[in-house]
């Protein structure tokens, strides 16, 4: 088993997530282009064909952008990081990074079920990086601060159970009804309201104070 053995704060951490994020926002308009001296006709054609980019590009800056906010809130509440924090955001930051090759795929390929299993699946093990840290850090409170936020841990938690399981389970919906299985992901909107309104419940309650670590 590995030591938890706090190695400095976690502002490098964030910095760097806020970077990595940034620049995969950015990478995503690079499909972005229009081809030069087109008659009237051909250049409304060319926006035409610009639309299933767009739509890619707007998912996915969502979905970065989300979780993006969500892993500055989970660092909100730590003050220290060991080894096997900076190896769960390094993983998860390796997975956001590599979102614009998966959102290519279904700009140009939606039609294929397999470029939206793929999305699904990069969007899902980006979650999965994020709900280990969660974990991790909900189990190793000496690396948070003195006022422990409990069900804070706990609604990130299920906030991003939720996205997991709904784009895991559009991987072989996807392969089996093709295209169609990216409707599901609009059930993620109204769990994560609920989810969120819980949130705010919650924060209306006393924090929990733990004893220092002997």
């Amino acid at each position: 088993m590995w030591k938890s053995t706090p190695v400095g704060g976690p502002e490098r951490v964030v910095a760097l997530a806020d970077g990595v994020f940034a620049i995969a926002i950015t990478l995503l308009v690079l499909d972005f282009s229009m081809p030069r001296g087109l008659d009237p006709a051909a250049y409304r054609d060319a926006l035409r064909e610009m639309v299933p980019n767009l739509g890619a590009y707007a998912l996915s800056v969502v979905v970065l952008g989300v979780f993006w906010r969500d892993h500055r809130r989970i660092f909100r509440f730590v003050e220290r990081v060991d080894g096997q924090v900076i190896t769960l955001s390094l993983l998860g930051l390796g997975v956001a990074a590599l979102v614009p090759f998966p959102t290519t795929l279904i700009s140009e390929y939606g039609h294929e079920p397999a470029s939206v299993a793929i999305y699904a699946a990069a969007v899902a093990s980006l979650g999965a990086s994020h709900l280990a840290l969660v974990a991790l850090l909900a189990a190793r409170p000496w690396l948070r601060g003195d006022t422990v936020p409990e069900e804070g841990f706990l609604i990130y938690g299920l906030d991003l159970a939720a996205s997991v399981v709904v784009f895991a389970l559009s991987v072989p919906l996807a392969l089996a009804i093709g295209p169609a299985a990216m409707w599901g992901w609009l059930v993620l909107p109204p769990v994560k309201v609920l989810i969120g309104r819980w949130a705010v419940r919650a924060s209306r309650l006393p924090a929990v104070r733990r004893e220092p670590r002997e």
